[in-house]
C-alpha cells in the first residue's frame, strides 16, 4: 500500500507456492477507479533499459533482469494527463512482462489480477519467505482500505 509514500499507489503481488509472483494493479489503485482511461503503457525504463528486452532462458533464468523491490517496471499513462510509475515491490529475477497489455490497455483494468498482469517475478531461493513478510495479507489490506475511507469522510 501507497508504494514509496504515494497515497492510494498500492500494487498487489500475488504468489504462488512454487515462490513465482506475480505483480498486479490492487483494488484502490487509481487506474482502477471510474473513469480513468489508460493512455499508453512503457516498459522503456531509460534510454538504456527496457524490461522488453528481457531475454530469460534455461532452468535457472539465465538473462533475467534483476530486481530490487523499488525498481520500476513501467510507466502507466492516463487521459487526465496522470503517469504512474509501477514498481516490482520485491526482490527477484524479472521472468516475463506482459506484451498483451500494450496492444489491449483496458485488460489492465478489466481484468487486473488475472489476464491484466504487469509482471511475472522469481524471488531467490533463500529470499522468497521474507518477501512475503514485508507485505501485506488481503485481511490487513481491507483495513488500509476501510481506515482511508473513515478518514476520507
Amino acid at each position: 500500500a501507497d508504494v514509496k509514500g504515494r497515497p492510494c499507489e498500492d500494487f498487489c503481488v500475488l504468489q504462488h507456492s512454487n515462490r513465482i509472483c506475480v505483480i498486479t494493479l490492487a483494488e484502490a489503485h487509481p487506474l482502477l477507479q471510474n473513469g480513468k482511461t489508460i493512455t499508453s503503457i512503457n516498459y522503456q525504463i531509460s534510454a538504456n533499459c527496457s524490461r522488453l528486452q528481457n531475454k530469460v532462458s534455461g532452468k535457472s533464468k539465465r538473462g533475467a533482469q534483476f530486481l530490487t523491490e523499488l525498481a520500476p517496471l513501467c510507466r502507466i499513462s492516463s487521459s487526465d494527463g496522470e503517469e504512474y510509475t509501477i514498481y516490482s515491490c520485491i526482490r527477484g529475477r524479472l521472468i516475463e512482462v506482459n506484451e498483451n497489455i500494450l496492444s489491449n490497455p483496458a485488460i489492465l483494468q478489466e481484468k487486473p489480477l488475472t489476464e491484466g498482469y504487469i509482471a511475472v517475478v522469481l524471488p531467490k531461493f533463500e529470499e522468497s519467505k521474507s518477501v512475503t513478510q514485508g507485505l501485506l495479507t488481503q485481511k490487513e489490506y481491507d483495513e488500509v482500505l476501510l481506515k482511508r475511507l473513515n478518514s476520507s469522510s
